[in-house]
Formats: structure tokens, sequence, C-alpha cells
């Protein structure tokens, strides 16, 4: 029997099926963008020059901005990401709001051909940047909304979500979402915004987060929340006005 490729692999997955766009599936059809923007800096991701320059030079330099000198950089965050989750030859990993696909690429080469790592995002000039680039023949794009994912229950090994989650609209609802397609014992690990307890630098910071469209979580605020829907292992990493927060499915 001939082996099934990536794609196949990916639509067995999904509770509905997704239309072949410009070398991805695609679940939003005519829709411009998955739900309206929520601020500045999502309306920034949605245009067709940021993804251009997103992975070599936007990410890193925001990146830097937020983690501050002693956080990681974005190779270093590509590593973390991937120790993490422990992913292993074979798995499923999923990357929500992969971009141009660099995490996606990574988990990719770690699951190896017989393994599957599908890059998730809801705007089509970052996905046909990221089709573009080369990588392992595991790798996979989806066109999908990142808060209500269109995976059956239980189905993926591992979740990423970096730099993303506190420009969702939905953020608590998204978290549901990745519980209910990890599998039992998956993991997750996500990079999101992290309000400082200093009162001058959260007001700052809070109102930082208003302009841009972002939201700023409170540390310890999603390790809560991983808890509650029933993560253990939970570790918890801060540099600057970021977390990197990772835990376990029981």
């Amino acid at each position: 029997m001939p082996t099934k490729t990536a794609t196949e692999r990916l639509e067995a997955l999904l509770e509905t099926p997704a239309k072949t766009g410009d070398g991805y599936l695609d679940l939003l059809g005519t829709a411009a963008q998955a739900g309206p923007p929520t601020g500045l800096t999502q309306r920034l991701m949605r245009t067709t020059l940021l993804p251009q320059v997103y992975e070599r030079y936007w990410r890193p330099a925001l990146g830097r901005a937020l983690k501050g000198p002693f956080g990681p950089s974005m190779a270093g965050e590509v590593r973390l990401a991937t120790k993490l989750l422990a992913l292993e030859p074979g798995g499923t990993a999923l990357d929500v709001a992969c971009g141009t696909g660099r995490f996606t690429r990574a988990f990719g080469a770690t699951v190896g051909p017989a393994g599957l790592a599908v890059g998730l995002d809801g705007a089509r000039s970052m996905l046909d940047k990221a089709v573009a680039e080369p990588g392992p023949d595991s790798v996979v794009y989806l066109r999908a909304d990142a808060v209500h994912l269109p995976f059956k229950t239980s189905t993926v090994d591992g979740i990423c979500c970096f730099a993303a989650l506190h420009m969702f609209a939905e953020p608590e609802t998204a978290l549901d979402s990745f519980a209910r397609v990890l599998k039992p014992g998956g993991r997750i690990v996500l990079l999101t915004s992290a309000r400082r307890s200093w009162q001058p630098a959260r007001i700052a910071e809070t109102v930082g987060g208003i302009l841009s469209g972002q939201r700023m979580f409170d540390r310890g605020e999603i390790a809560a929340s991983l808890r509650a829907r029933g993560f253990t292992g939970i570790t918890e990493r801060y540099a600057g006005v970021t977390q990197i927060v990772a835990g376990r499915l029981s």
C-alpha cells in the first residue's frame, strides 16, 4: 500500500474536509482572514509585506525588544519549544499561528518522515511564504481558525503557540480547544505576554497592550489556566514582558 502523504494524513485528522489552496489546505475559503484583527499588531501580520521580512528581521527584533537582553533568541525559542514538546519520531505536532513556518519546519525534522508537523495560520500571506520555504516532507500547512481548532478530539501529540495567544480575541476558548485536540499525555508550549507586578511597569505595559491590540496576561495566569484544564508538570520561564509556559495533559 502506498505511503500516505502529509496532506492526506492531515485530512484524516480534520473534523470537516478542507479545500486545497496554493500549497496548503484551506478551511476559511473566501474569508479574507480568520476573524477581524484585534489591533495594530495583528493588522501588520496580515499584510503582504510583513511575511517577507517576518522570519529574518521582524520577529527576531520584536522578540528581543519584548524579552530583553537575557531572553532566548528566536533560534533559542525553536530549540526550547522542540525540547519542551518532547516530540518523538512518528509523532504529530501542531504549530498554531505558525506564521512563515520556522517552528513548523523544525518540528517536521524532529518527528521525521513517519511523523506529521502541521503549521496552522489564518493569513494567506503568511502561508504563501511558509510553503515557499524548503522543509521536510512531514510538514504541511493549514489555513484555519486558530481559536476553534478544526481537528478531531485527541489527535495530536504536541501543540506550540508562540507569540500569538495574547492577540486572540478569545484566548480562554483557544486554550479549551488546545486541550481538546491533544492526546492524553500530550504536551503544550506557549510563548505569550507577561505583565509585571511592579505598578508603574504594570500600568505602562497595560497601556502598551491596549494600543497594540495585545492582551497583557499576569505572571502565573497562563499556568493557572493550564492547571484548570488538567495539565501537570507545568514550567514557567519569564523574560522581559514575555513568558514561556509548558505542560503535559493528564
